[in-house]
């Protein structure tokens, strides 16, 4: 995602969106979110699948023709889902890519080299607290990618059963109404500020700003409290000139930060959460991962979330 210099510093440019997906039904329930973000934007739409590398498939060192006819089977499968699903971007800017190897190897080179600013994939919640479509991997990508990440959790209306239309038809537009932004205020990421407000104004949509206080110490019945100067932060995350159709509003709770976001979501019909997420001490993992924060929100959000490591 870009920072336009030259205009407000609400003002973002997603020029390449880059769309991982396994073919399955899950992973393709991202594709109306890909799809309304680069029409309002003017995005071009990267839809990419990773084969792994045949020599992590086949133990020992099989026959070359062997190997030859399954790399060709794989990548000719591979082939068909991809054109099947980019027959449903017709009208949208769009490449394809079917690479090997290691996934998140892959996703990082193509977010390099073609200057990606959003990545998108979609999740399954079947296991535990949820684990992404595309395998163990993906926790991986979360934790590396340098681009901010739009996951659509298992909860999420258009990945249930009910809400599913033909894989072959053009994918649904979405709407998005309502965007609520969630923050810590400690190391906050400009980034994950201005895409909400961008969204917001993009979509006309409501906005929201949210703190949600766990630990407040010995402070509580301080003047100005707790609340009040969070309320004070959120309000100068927007800019005056925001362009916004409503003015947004700014929330700040007592509470467990991630039932305190989804409770706020559902309370509010929220359409898109935005997160701005801190590594975790020492080796570089977004809090979305194991028990923290953000992972809790996307498993357990009806609606897509988006992450920005700072």
């Amino acid at each position: 995602m870009k920072l336009m210099e030259s205009e407000s510093v609400a003002a973002v440019g997603i020029r390449n969106i880059l769309f991982a997906t396994d073919f399955s039904e899950a992973s393709e329930a991202a594709l109306p979110y890909v799809a309304a973000l680069g029409l309002r934007y003017g995005s071009t739409i990267h839809v990419a699948h990773v084969l792994p590398d045949v020599l992590f498939l086949r133990p020992g060192a099989p026959d070359p023709a062997i190997m030859g006819s399954i790399y060709e089977d794989a990548h000719s499968t591979a082939r068909e889902k991809m054109q099947r699903l980019t027959d449903r971007l017709q009208g949208f800017p769009h490449r394809s890519h079917i690479r090997h190897g290691e996934t998140c190897q892959v996703i990082s080179t193509l977010i390099d080299e073609e200057k990606i600013d959003l990545l998108v994939v979609g999740t399954h919640g079947r296991t535990g607290l949820g684990k992404l479509v595309m395998g163990s991997v993906a926790e991986a990508i979360l934790r590396q990618v340098s681009c901010p990440v739009l996951t659509v959790g298992p909860n999420v209306a258009a990945s249930r059963p009910e809400a599913k239309r033909g894989r072959d038809l053009p994918p649904v537009q979405i709407s998005i109404r309502h965007v609520l932004y969630a923050t810590d205020l400690k190391r906050e990421s400009h980034q994950a500020a201005a895409f909400a407000v961008s969204i917001a104004r993009e979509f006309r949509a409501r906005l929201a700003l949210l703190h949600v206080i766990e630990d407040y110490g010995d402070h509580l019945h301080e003047r100005p409290g707790p609340i009040e100067i969070a309320l004070g932060k959120l309000e100068k995350l927007v800019p005056e000139d925001a362009g916004l159709k409503y003015a947004p509003d700014t929330l700040a709770q007592f509470g467990v930060p991630a039932e305190s976001i989804l409770q706020t979501a559902v309370e509010r019909e929220v359409d898109l959460i935005v997160l701005g997420v801190r590594p975790a001490p020492g080796i570089g993992a977004a809090t979305h991962l194991g028990g923290a924060v953000a992972h809790k929100v996307i498993v357990g959000a009806h609606c897509p979330v988006l992450t920005f490591r700072s």
